[in-house]
């Protein structure tokens, strides 16, 4: 295709994120960025509701405003909440019906293989010199668990995400006390693997709840967001509580600034997710990374791009 400009779409269980790609120089030319909560109501009643793909519709035309969509290619996927919700045939083809856009539904370990291509890519450009990794993708509506070795990735895809958690539970203390059983499951997929291939050297984290405590840590706010600062970031384990407090502690309307609009019972929820998980793969910091999905998905389209020229 004689084009070497790609959007790359996804949408999330909580969140819509577009980026646009210069493939001739690998470079990330706009990006965009909405809260849409696709999976609010889902764990309750297995469905997406309509306030939820009426909020889709609306952040997909909001996009198509900042970038044009119609002079590029647009390789758009979905995940998690689109996955599990009975009614995704039409959700998908209402969003295709009122903005063009057509998504694909990807499975977990697609979504894990696109996610480590877009890390792989970012730690390479910071210098990251670990050989093996445990990358972990907290979502929505999932959350995977990536396990790099020299070689050899070997993925699995978990149906724990913070929207979904959140509403099953909605109070923190509950959360707290739910966790360990909900994420028993990591925890032998994690056990298994370092006894049959070894611990791996290094903690990788992606997705919004590491990178929103990541802003907190260096003074960000969700409008002042800065990804090339938040990569390489490294977060201690004993820091999640104090920002998680710091975040309780503050008034509403603060909370709202710190960590966007709506976002932040989920981000409590999430930190606890994310507390867990130095647990199961017993590291006590991390390194976080902003890129994602959309940046794998757009790194895979012009890899393809770059084949046909």
């Amino acid at each position: 295709m004689g084009n070497e400009n790609i959007i790359a779409i996804d949408l999330g269980s909580n969140t819509l994120r577009v980026i646009q790609m210069d493939c001739k120089n690998g470079k990330f030319v706009a990006v965009f960025e909405k809260i849409v909560k696709t999976a609010d109501g889902l764990a309750e009643y297995g469905y997406i509701n309509n306030d939820a793909m009426v909020r889709v519709i609306s952040a997909l035309k909001e996009a198509q405003e900042d970038i044009d969509f119609s002079a590029y290619e647009v390789k758009a996927v979905t995940t998690e909440a689109i996955r599990r919700a009975s009614n995704s045939d039409e959700v998908l083809s209402q969003i295709k019906k009122e903005t063009g856009v057509a998504f694909e539904i990807i499975s977990g370990e697609e979504e894990a293989r696109l996610t480590l291509l877009a890390v792989k890519h970012r730690l390479a450009k910071l210098q990251f010199a670990s050989d093996s990794f445990v990358l972990v993708d907290i979502g929505g509506g999932s959350t995977e668990l990536i396990f790099h070795y020299p070689g050899e990735t070997i993925s699995k895809s978990f149906p724990i995400g913070i929207v979904t958690i959140a509403q099953s539970y909605q109070k923190l203390e509950n959360i707290e006390t739910a966790l360990p059983k909900e994420m028993l499951d990591m925890q032998m997929f994690c056990a298994e693997i370092y006894a049959t291939k070894g611990k791996v050297n290094s903690f990788v984290t992606t997705a919004g709840t590491p990178t929103t405590v990541a802003a907190m840590k260096l003074g960000q706010t969700y409008e002042t967001y800065d990804a090339k600062k938040i990569n390489g970031t490294s977060l201690k384990v004993s820091e999640l509580d104090f920002y998680l407090e710091k975040l309780l502690a503050m008034p509403f309307e603060e909370r709202e600034v710190t960590v966007g609009t709506g976002r932040s019972d989920l981000i409590a929820a999430g930190i606890l997710i994310f507390k867990q998980l130095f647990t199961i793969v017993e590291f006590d910091s991390c390194i976080v990374i902003d890129d994602g999905l959309r940046e794998g998905v757009a790194l895979e389209e012009c890899k393809s791009y770059t084949n046909l020229t």
